[in-house]
């Protein structure tokens, strides 16, 4: 029997009951990860000696009932998450031998759990990028269509999920790069609100950063952040105090009020997705929801406030370590260009920023005072090439012409309102069979009418992700 796409939550369950073992679960991944990762590039490394250590370990505690909350799940880990030991490139040759020295409190967190590590996944180059490749590691490609990104900068993390590679996987989010590539790859991804999940320095002070999951069910999505959140002393504002549990009980979505926007204001948006959203809105409609259609007054400014915000921390740190001449003819040319762009930055375009930044949320908290959630798309197009580069590439939907570099995504205007909870997950098919996906947006810090939501369109719509429905990994020949 194939397990590789049996649900976590349910694999624990199975554990425990002992109808199944955690050996047997990471031979199905092992068989899975050798038939279909040289066709959609996933991992840098994987680790079967220590995985397959770890699951008979795993194996021992539940046959003497002392398992912990993950024992037994193999995950895989983003290749920029530190992991005392481990590799770390952030998908840069200028990194190809780097070894971790310390591990991100995320990852801390789910291995003190016991979860077990089976591979590193891909990245863009210092997730500088929506898409995933680069010099290090080649394109990585859609597993509903190896023609099309997976999304970035988790994309092999998205990749491994969907492709039943691994049990979960985490993710970073400073753009999208959690959302996106669940949304191309047909996974949930979720960005917790600013300051849930500990970062390290200097990311903690950033509102737009955040650490969560990717994972192939709402519950694992719950699983998974319900042992990587929680304050570290490593994270000041992780202190917050937190009044959301995997526990805690979801509101009924009957008297739900939802608000719905198209577009955010200005997005050109494919109709396939747009359909896709109109009927998922249909079904909280029938379960009782109070949907309205609303019009939010933002512009294109949004696209340069995240960008300005993006290269003044993240952009200046990687100008000061990776700048010189010798190093930057080795980066890869979307990488570049990013590095150009933050040269030319200046403290009035981060002032303007900050200025507009108050503007977003004037114009959006009205809807936050009267609604419960906000639905919107996660991206505005599946059409993007696996190794689409927006240093020089153009994206055109709707027959116009975008930003290339941010104008296909809708994602980061939650990350410049960092305390909003996120949750993206898949809502039906696009023309190019490609998942579409929504996301379910919520005001700051109200997560359990965001997952109320999602497990309701989980269970309500007519696609049965990963139990009925996978990718179909033949439908190309590379």
């Amino acid at each position: 029997m194939s397990f590789e796409y049996f649900s976590a939550t349910q694999l624990l369950s199975m554990f425990r009951d002992k109808t199944l073992s955690p050996v047997e679960v990471l031979t199905s991944y092992q068989q899975q990860i050798a038939k279909v990762n040289h066709k959609v590039n996933a991992f840098t490394s994987t680790d079967f000696d220590d995985a397959e250590k770890n699951a008979k370990q795993a194996e021992d505690t539940y046959a003497n009932g002392l398992w912990a909350p993950l024992s037994g799940l193999q995950l895989a880990i983003k290749d920029e998450t530190y992991i005392l030991g481990q590799p770390m490139t952030n998908g840069s040759v200028l990194l190809k031998d780097n070894i971790s020295t310390t591990t991100d409190p995320a990852a801390e967190r789910l291995l003190a759990a016991n979860a077990s590590i089976i591979g590193r996944t891909t990245t863009p180059e210092f997730s500088a990028s929506s898409v995933t490749w680069s010099h290090l590691w080649g394109v990585s490609r859609n597993p509903w269509n190896l023609d099309i990104t997976c999304g970035g900068s988790s994309g092999g993390s998205a990749i491994a999920v969907a492709s039943g590679m691994c049990s979960f996987a985490n993710g970073t989010d400073i753009g999208g790069s959690i959302r996106i590539p669940a949304a191309m790859c047909g996974v949930y991804g979720y960005k917790p609100p600013h300051g849930r999940i500990a970062e390290i320095s200097p990311y903690n002070i950033d509102p737009y950063c955040h650490h969560g999951v990717l994972a192939r069910s709402v519950d694992d999505v719950l699983l998974g952040y319900g042992q990587m959140k929680g304050p570290h002393i490593q994270d000041s504002h992780s202190y917050l105090p937190d009044n959301f549990s995997q526990m805690t009980e979801l509101p009924d979505v009957k008297g739900l009020r939802i608000a719905v926007s198209l577009n955010l204001g200005f997005y050109q948006v494919e109709q396939d997705i747009l359909d896709n959203l109109l009927a998922s809105a249909k079904l909280l409609e029938q379960a009782g929801a109070i949907v309205d259609f609303i019009d939010i007054d933002w512009d294109e400014q949004v696209i340069q406030t995240a960008k300005v915000h993006q290269r003044s921390l993240m952009g200046k740190l990687m100008l000061r370590d990776y700048g010189a001449a010798h190093l930057r003819q080795q980066l890869t040319p979307y990488v570049q260009q990013y590095l150009d762009k933050v040269e030319q930055t200046t403290l009035d375009d981060v002032f303007d920023a900050n200025q507009h930044l108050c503007v977003m949320w004037d114009k959006i908290a009205p809807v936050f005072a009267t609604y419960d959630v906000l639905l919107c798309p996660t991206v505005a197009t599946t059409k993007v090439p696996a190794d689409f580069d927006y240093s020089k590439d153009d994206i055109r939907i709707n027959l116009k012409q975008v930003d290339a570099n941010k104008g296909w995504f809708m994602t980061y205007p939650f990350n410049s309102l960092g305390q909003c909870p996120v949750l993206a997950m898949p809502n039906g098919m696009c023309d190019n069979q490609v998942p579409s996906s929504l996301q379910i947006v919520g005001g700051p810090y109200q997560e359990a009418p965001v997952f109320a939501v999602g497990k309701y369109l989980e269970s309500a719509q007519p696609l049965r992700w990963f139990q009925d429905h996978f990718p179909e990994f033949n439908r190309h020949n590379l």
